[in-house]
């Protein structure tokens, strides 16, 4: 077994705790590898994300949600099964607190932990008759006004049907993953990770009637402006950011591959639901 290391390197936390997994690995016969940059807390030599990911079993990261999406979105080939450890407070994806770190050493080792199968989404910018560009992303694919003052007007097709033209400051199209982030905030509803489903969120919509509407994965779903509206942006998980003209077109539907995201055994999506979401009742 082959276990790699990754941390957000400006945490203070993060160069004592990767001294202390890479020992208690070492000690229970794991072989280590560090990403390069998490490296340099410790003084030894590293790899590139890519790297990591294709000589590893399995990648530990520390840090928070973001991490693991930076990380992700610098391993365009095999991805391995993640560990996150959270080093701050809010965390979905990174669900075992930095506390726990040596239980998660004992699971890894024991090959006992919750896999959590992950939906990606593979997103196609087309521009004049080609897909120019290709990503894949955890959370969301977001279209967004962004400097632009008025609101602007996205075509949205699924399966090559219309569904709506959403009015409003943009568009979100989200993984049950991303259900818990940017979808949410903007008042989408949870999904459970094992939903079969995207949901499509309005950000700021200009009329009542606009709403989230959820639609199977297996669908192909077609997102165009409508009208002149420069400045308007597509971000795939806040990390791939790309201008949108008016002509072009983003195909989004789902990827071939999952993220298999692990967590402590016994340790469930609703659990960590209700200690994220403070979800413990009232008394009112």
């Amino acid at each position: 077994m082959k276990v790699g290391i990754l941390a957000r390197i400006d945490k203070p936390q993060a160069a004592p705790l990767v001294r202390s997994l890479r020992d208690a690995l070492s000690a229970r016969g794991v072989e280590t590898v560090l990403e390069k940059r998490t490296a340099g807390l410790v003084g030894d030599g590293g790899l590139d994300e890519n790297a990591l990911a294709e000589a590893c079993d399995t990648v530990v990261v520390l840090g928070g949600d973001g991490t693991i999406l930076r990380a992700l979105h610098r391993m365009p080939g095999k991805v391995p099964p993640i560990f996150g450890i959270n080093l701050g407070s809010l965390g979905f994806l990174t669900g075992v607190s930095s506390e726990d770190w040596l239980r998660a050493v004992e699971s890894i080792v024991a090959g006992d932990y919750q896999p959590s199968a992950r939906t990606l989404l593979r997103v196609e910018l087309e521009r004049g008759g080609r897909v120019v560009e290709t990503f894949r992303g955890l959370n969301d694919a977001v279209v967004s006004r962004g400097h632009h003052s008025q609101l602007i007007k996205i075509a949205v097709r699924v399966d090559g049907e219309e569904l709506c033209v959403y009015n409003a400051d943009g568009l979100i199209v989200a993984t049950p993953t991303g259900s818990t982030a940017y979808s949410m905030s903007a008042g989408g509803p949870l999904l459970l990770p094992d939903s079969s489903s995207f949901v499509l969120t309005p950000i700021c919509p200009h009329v009542l009637t606009s709403r989230s509407a959820v639609v199977p994965d297996s669908a192909f779903l077609e997102l165009r402006l409508v009208g002149d509206a420069p400045g308007v942006t597509v971000n795939v998980d806040g990390q791939e950011i790309r201008e949108l003209g008016p002509a072009d077109v983003l195909r989004v539907s789902r990827a071939a591959e999952k993220l298999q995201l692990a967590t402590l055994p016994g340790r469930t999506f609703s659990d960590l639901l209700r200690e994220k979401l403070k979800w413990s009742g009232s008394n009112v």
